[in-house]
Formats: structure tokens, sequence, C-alpha cells
């Protein structure tokens, strides 16, 4: 082989510093997450101020609590990830390190999972955590609050994974958060509705192996898509910026 037709990068170096690239922008993100401690406990705390003046604004019933507690705590966690969806990619975006990345020789779409992760480790597995503590609170047994945190802990990367497409298209725009709020909302009912509906399920004693299969499906098709969608819209972004 002469060396017109040897490549220049082998297969093996290559996915070596891809996979490099990405821990890199894993670490780098959450370096710069704690260092911004306030973007990083705004959800959490979003998150337990919803679930705990709700049964005051509502109705402090046991009965209506347990019936209800599992929407309630999904609809807090939905919220909390999406309040926290506008920092995404906003940081870098002004800082300029953005450009970087989609320069990099490394495809943009694994980038952008990475950062997804990230996101999710900061935000949605905290939430995750929080669960059983609130779920306490809201009178679910303990077989409902597992089924809850299974739920959560497959839910909240698929609403990280498409909150990651609305934060790249409405990047750069005045009135983001709307926009955004507008464009993300619609796409994260599915995920609601079977979380809720698996968390019923058990609660009534009913089996809930099809439900937790069906949301499984949605992770695996969000881990799929999203990060194609989020780096094509960041390159629409960047290209109107």
């Amino acid at each position: 082989m002469n060396a017109e037709t040897r490549p220049l990068i082998k297969p093996q170096e290559s996915a070596v510093s891809t996979v490099a690239a990405m821990r890199a922008v894993f670490s780098r993100d959450m370096k710069v997450a704690f260092r911004q401690r306030q973007d990083l406990l705004n959800p959490l705390l979003f998150f337990v101020m919803v679930v705990t003046l709700f049964p005051l604004g509502v109705s402090p019933e046991v009965s209506f609590l347990r019936e209800a507690g599992a929407g309630i705590l999904w609809v807090a966690a939905l919220l909390s990830v999406l309040l926290s969806l506008d920092h995404l990619f906003r940081h870098d975006f002004d800082d300029g390190t953005l450009e970087q990345l989609v320069l990099q020789p490394q495809p943009l779409f694994l980038l952008v999972l990475a950062k997804t992760l990230a996101h999710w480790v900061l935000t949605g597995l905290p939430l995750v955590l929080l669960a059983p503590v609130l779920g306490v609170m809201v009178h679910l047994d303990g077989n409902s609050i597992a089924v809850l945190c299974l739920t959560l802990l497959i839910g909240t990367p698929v609403l990280s994974l498409i909150g990651a497409i609305g934060a790249a298209l409405t990047l750069g725009l005045r009135s983001a958060g709307v926009l955004l709020s507008l464009l993300i909302i619609p796409l994260y009912i599915p995920v609601l509705i079977f979380g809720t509906g698996t968390v019923a399920a058990a609660t009534e004693g009913a089996p809930v192996g099809a439900y937790v299969a069906l949301m499984g499906a949605f992770l695996v098709l969000a881990i799929t898509l999203a990060p194609f969608a989020a780096a094509a819209a960041l390159k629409i972004s960047l290209s109107n910026s």
C-alpha cells in the first residue's frame, strides 16, 4: 500500500479520539456547572417547591395525594428539566466554545450527546434521587415509589434529549425561553402520560412491564435520533447568528 492509498488516521485511533473528545466535553460541562451553582440548584429547588406547595394549594387529603402524587411529581420533574434547558448551549454560545465544537473533526452529534448526558446527570439524576423523599410526602406506597423512580430514570433522559433539539433551535433568539417551551412541551406529553400511567398501574396492582418497555423504546428512539437533530439545529442556528 503506497502513501496515497494508506489512510491518514486508523479507524481505531479515530474511535479513541472521538471517545476522548466526548469525555472532555462531558468533564468540562460538569466542571462549569459546579462553578455556577445557582444554575445547578434552581431546577432542584423548583422541583421541591412545586411538590411541597401543591398539597397546600389544592388538597392535603391523603386519598387525593396518593391518587395524584405520581402526576404531581412527573409534572414538577418535567418543568424542572424545561427550566434548565436554556443553559444547555447558551454559555458555550456566548463564549465561543460552541463554534469550536462544530469545527472539531469528531462527529458533532456525539459531542451533543455528551453534553446532553452531562445535562441529565446534573439535572435529571438528582430529580430521580429526590423522588423517593417527595413520594413519601405525597403518601405513595413503597411499590409505587419504586416504579416512579424507574419511570423517572428512563424518562428524564428522554426529556433532556428532546429538550436539546429545542435548545439548539432557539439558540440566539430573543424570548428563547418562551419559544423553547412552546416547541418542547407538546413533545413531552407522551412521556408524561406513560410515566404517570405506569405508576397508576402499579398503584392498582396491574402489571407494568408493557409500560416500562414502551418508555424504554422512547429512550432508545431519543438516543438514536435526537443527537442528529440537535446537531443539525445547532449548525442552522450558528449559520443564522
